[in-house]
This record gives C-alpha cells, sequence and structure tokens, in this order.
C-alpha cells in the first residue's frame, strides 16, 4: 500500500507485533511511544495516512492527544487500549477517533480495519474531487451543483444543461437541443438556445470562476466537460 502509519504505542512487545503486521501487510510504520512525540510527528510530517493511538500514554491521555490532533488535523485515529468499557469505546469515537480496537487483539485484524479506514478515506477523498471538479445531478429534485454548489437555473437552463450532461464531450446542435428541450421546438428559434447558454454560462462562472465545462464549437453545437455525479 505504501502509506505511512504511526503508531503510537509505549509497550514495546506490543509495538513491535504492530510493526511487524503493519509492514508485512506493506505498509511503513513510524514508532514513538509518547502523545507528545506522536504530535510533533503528525505536524512534520505530511506523508502519515493514519495514527494508531494507545489510550494509556506515559505522558498524556490518549483521548487528550486525540483532540489535540483534531485541532490541526482530520487523519483518521485508531484508539489501541486496554480499556473495554462501552463509555470509553463511546467517548474515543466521540471526539474524532474512527475505530477502538481492545486488547488483547489480532494484529491481523488491526491491519485489516486500517485497510477497510483507509479505503474508504480514499472513496471519499475520491468523490470529493468529483465534486469539487465537475457536476452533481440531481433528477429527483431537478437541480444540477457545479463544483459542489447548486445552480439557481431556470426550467430551460436545467433542461439545457442535464441534456448536454447526459452525454459529456458530445457535441449537440442546437436543433437537437430544441427537440429535447422545447416543448414546440419548431415555432421556437435556434438563438434562444445560444441565449440560454449565455445565461448558463454566467451562472457556472460564478459557481466555479475556474471551470469553464460548456464549449462552443462554432457551426456544430455545443459540448460539456467535466465528470459527472448522478444522485
Amino acid at each position: 500500500m505504501n502509506k505511512t502509519i504511526l503508531l503510537v504505542e509505549d509497550e514495546a512487545a506490543i509495538a513491535d507485533t504492530v510493526v511487524y503486521t503493519l509492514r508485512s501487510e506493506g505498509f511503513t510504520v513510524q514508532w514513538v511511544g509518547l502523545g507528545g512525540e506522536a504530535l510533533e510527528a503528525l505536524r512534520n510530517d505530511p506523508d502519515i495516512a493514519l495514527a494508531v493511538l494507545d489510550v494509556g500514554l506515559p505522558d498524556a491521555n490518549g483521548f487528550e492527544i486525540c483532540k489535540a490532533i483534531r485541532r490541526f488535523s482530520d487523519i483518521p485515529i485508531v484508539f489501541l487500549t486496554a480499556r473495554s468499557q462501552e463509555v470509553d469505546r463511546v467517548v474515543g469515537l466521540e471526539i474524532g477517533a474512527d475505530d477502538y480496537v481492545s486488547k488483547p487483539f489480532s494484529p491481523r485484524e488491526l491491519a485489516a480495519r486500517v485497510k477497510a479506514i483507509l479505503r474508504r478515506v480514499e472513496g471519499a477523498a475520491k468523490q470529493s474531487s468529483v465534486i469539487k471538479q465537475g457536476f452533481t445531478l440531481d433528477t429527483t429534485r431537478a437541480r444540477i451543483a457545479c463544483c459542489g454548489q447548486w445552480l439557481s437555473l431556470t426550467r430551460y437552463e436545467y433542461l439545457i444543461l442535464k441534456t448536454l450532461l447526459a452525454q459529456p464531450e458530445r457535441v449537440f446542435s442546437r436543433a437537437w437541443i430544441m427537440e429535447r428541450v422545447w416543448p414546440e421546438p419548431e415555432v421556437s428559434l435556434e438563438r434562444a438556445v445560444d441565449t440560454h447558454i449565455k445565461t448558463l454560462r454566467a451562472k457556472l462562472r460564478e459557481a466555479c470562476p475556474e471551470h469553464e465545462p460548456i464549449v462552443t464549437h462554432r457551426g456544430l453545437g455545443y459540448s460539456v466537460t467535466g465528470p459527472v455525479r448522478e444522485i
């Protein structure tokens, strides 16, 4: 996986086992034994992907270290602790941990949980990237978002953009768009498409200034670029 895991554990025997297991799963592991060292490592190393944090540390309570981490980082955190009371698990999750593993534990189970969390984080990051760079189409509510912002569209603007988004990169002629959008295209002027495209562009530019998704193909029509997510 080639990701760095920060292990914060003061018991050398436990740390050795966890380090060995995580490394055998393809991770790079950075091990520290104190909460203060963990905070310093996270502030100085942006490549750390996840922290496995023992609650019972010599210099600080793991819950307090978690709170301190959350002040400057949203890195995934897995608590590793001898405490098995439900209230401890609830507190740990409420203050920002992503998972909670009680001692004694299976190192392979811990590794599996770490991988599951990282897959979930990567999936969320990819989806966030799509939202930030492209469109979200909500046909149930008849609305469209660009770069994460819902657009205030007229009926025709919505239907035109929806038509273009049905096949990104495809060039749609004015006549094709009118056939799909206008109830009586034969009595409407094709220039009406240009007018609505102009207002659409202005709204898209306001939502995402660095993105110009509607492309004009002179003599042919219009197309739209960018990823589309349907909900």
